[in-house]
């Protein structure tokens, strides 16, 4: 883990400080809180019948092939935050059967954590990081119903406070932000957020679902082609196996195939740029981002907006 990106953001060039977020090259954490899947844990209400009925039967098979091609991270969420990233992928839901009101994170099963406790050690870590900004994406929600959505968006504006940053803010520079205390974007993917200033839309994830490479590269290209979302958007790199993809290569796992693809994936990431035009990208985001070093990658990103001579960052004045 290399600590040396712990404070990125007020270490840029200061002429970087006027340019808003969405044009900043930023690193994310795609399914962030994968690291600590509880193996024991039931599936996602989500999971086809079929597929329960498999899991109950040969548990001892369809577990570990579960947990090897779910995790997608090996860094705790402190740890990642330390390494430079900050977007958060969370994706949230209530256990089945769960009498208590604790809400945990899922990747096909769920963690270890919760919810409230990792958000703690986020708060807590921003204590210590003032000028940092973080964009946690909040998503699935499944078994959470109103009254769940409320009583969560009501822990969540406790916890942290003036820190949030209201949709309506009319200025994400980092300048401003500072200026004001902000540093949480949260974006929430219901429409229970409509009702709460200080929640964020749903960003838009520009996801391949493809297991090589090539086909992310593809994928993400087709979509620069289109133009680029407007406000903050994130370019997935992270590979994705389907169960036939995955029965026919049993021994491998979503860190071998991630692995085995990232000289291709880091070549493609060195030439992107960041900024406002139709092709410039904003949110890079991966897995395995402790060992992969995906953070020093997209953070030098921005260094291209400070080389074009000033006459790139005149439009932002």
């Amino acid at each position: 883990m290399d600590p040396s990106f712990q404070d990125w953001m007020s270490a840029l060039s200061e002429e970087l400080w006027d340019i808003p977020l969405t044009d900043l090259a930023i690193p994310g954490s795609h399914d962030a809180m994968s690291y600590c899947l509880d193996i024991s844990s039931p599936l996602v209400r989500s999971e086809s019948k079929c597929f329960t009925l498999l899991d109950r039967l040969f548990y001892c098979f369809t577990r570990p092939v579960i947990f090897k091609w779910c995790t997608t991270q090996d860094k705790t969420i402190e740890e990642q935050l330390l390494m430079g990233i900050r977007f958060f992928d969370l994706r949230i839901a209530h256990k089945p059967n769960d009498t208590s009101s604790d809400l945990y994170f899922t990747h096909i099963i769920y963690t270890h954590l919760t919810v409230l406790e990792t958000l703690l050690s986020v708060a807590t870590w921003l204590d210590s990081h003032p000028k940092e900004i973080v964009i946690l994406a909040c998503s699935h929600f499944e078994g959470m119903d109103d009254k769940c959505h409320e009583s969560f968006i009501r822990s969540i504006k406790k916890l942290f406070g003036s820190k949030l940053c209201p949709r309506k803010e009319p200025v994400l520079t980092l300048r401003s932000l500072w200026a004001s205390g902000y540093q949480v974007i949260l974006s929430y993917d219901s429409q229970t957020a409509t009702r709460h200033p200080e929640l964020w839309p749903n960003i838009p994830y520009l996801w391949a679902n493809q297991h090589t490479a090539q086909g992310v590269i593809s994928y993400l290209e087709c979509k620069k082609d289109l133009g680029r979302p407007e406000g903050f958007f994130i370019s997935g790199l992270n590979l994705t196996a389907d169960r036939c993809y995955i029965t026919k290569n049993l021994k491998q796992s979503l860190q071998t195939l991630t692995f085995s693809n990232w000289d291709c994936l880091r070549k493609w990431v060195k030439e992107q740029i960041p900024g406002m035009g139709p092709k410039c990208l904003n949110i890079i985001a991966g897995d395995f981002v402790g060992p992969l070093p995906l953070c020093s990658l997209v953070i030098a990103l921005n260094q291209k907006l400070v080389k074009k001579n000033g006459s790139f960052l005149k439009k932002y004045r």
